[in-house]
């Protein structure tokens, strides 16, 4: 096969269909899928690693890879591997961009900022359906937004974290936590420099139970000081999350 280079794909995938990003025996996934028809049009065998892994239905509006093969694939006609890789690929994962990066780039090592969107369909819309999740309660969004920021004011997430995970530690640096409405839409977004297994799903259960009145800001503190799962509210469905931004 010649010289290794390592190469950085940027990629977007709806992930309905897909059991999380990460390979994993007897369930289709974003990662087997792609290193499947990568190989096959390199003619190698492609080991990908990517950012983070995603939850089963998952989506990724901006998520990044790398992996190592041959030398001279960026010497191709412009974006000729590009368009050739989404020739074969579903229609549902679309690569953006390949370039060649340093020996050293590691996809998930080397962010230094993951941002999330979780959406909140609050009307009927038969054209979201699958991309964002219906919730037709009265909410108040002050309320929602109030504890939102005051997730800024921690540092361990515990409370969030899914039981039985192997995190080796449940601190998260969050830069980023608000609500914002757009359109018939309410979207969370949430940015840190790590996340915990359903953390954000977690977080969204447990804001909407104080947009509905269950929970005040004092208690959402006493939840996450508690670093116990089973204070915290119920994760909400996968539908509606999106990987949005990976910074390096």
């Amino acid at each position: 096969m010649g010289s290794s280079r390592r190469y950085r794909l940027d990629l977007a995938y709806r992930g309905s269909a897909y059991h999380g990003w990460q390979r994993q025996p007897n369930a289709l996934s974003v990662q087997e899928v792609l290193e499947g028809r990568l190989g096959q049009l390199l003619r190698a065998p492609i080991e990908l690693t990517g950012c983070g892994r995603t939850d089963t239905g998952v989506h990724a509006l901006r998520y990044v890879a790398h992996f190592d093969g041959p030398e001279g694939l960026t010497a191709w006609p412009k974006d000729g591997l590009v368009r050739s890789l989404n020739g074969m690929l579903p229609s549902d994962i679309v690569v953006y961009s390949l370039a060649e990066v340093a020996a050293d780039f590691h996809a998930r090592f080397d962010a230094r900022l993951r941002e999330y969107r979780y959406v909140l369909q609050r009307r009927p819309n038969p054209f979201t359906l699958g991309l964002a999740t219906p919730y037709y309660h009265e909410l108040s969004l002050e309320a929602m937004q109030r504890g939102a920021q005051a997730l800024l004011d921690h540092e361990d997430f515990a409370s969030f974290c899914k039981s039985g995970g192997d995190a080796k530690t449940t601190i998260c640096r969050l830069a980023r936590s608000e609500w914002a409405v757009e359109g018939d839409q309410w979207v969370y977004t949430v940015a840190a420099d790590r996340f915990l297994r359903n953390m954000v799903r977690a977080i969204v259960g447990t804001l909407l139970e104080m947009g509905r009145g269950r929970i005040t800001l004092g208690e959402l503190h006493d939840i996450l000081r508690a670093k116990s799962r089973s204070r915290a509210g119920a994760s909400v469905s996968p539908e509606g999350l999106y990987l949005s931004r990976v910074e390096y």
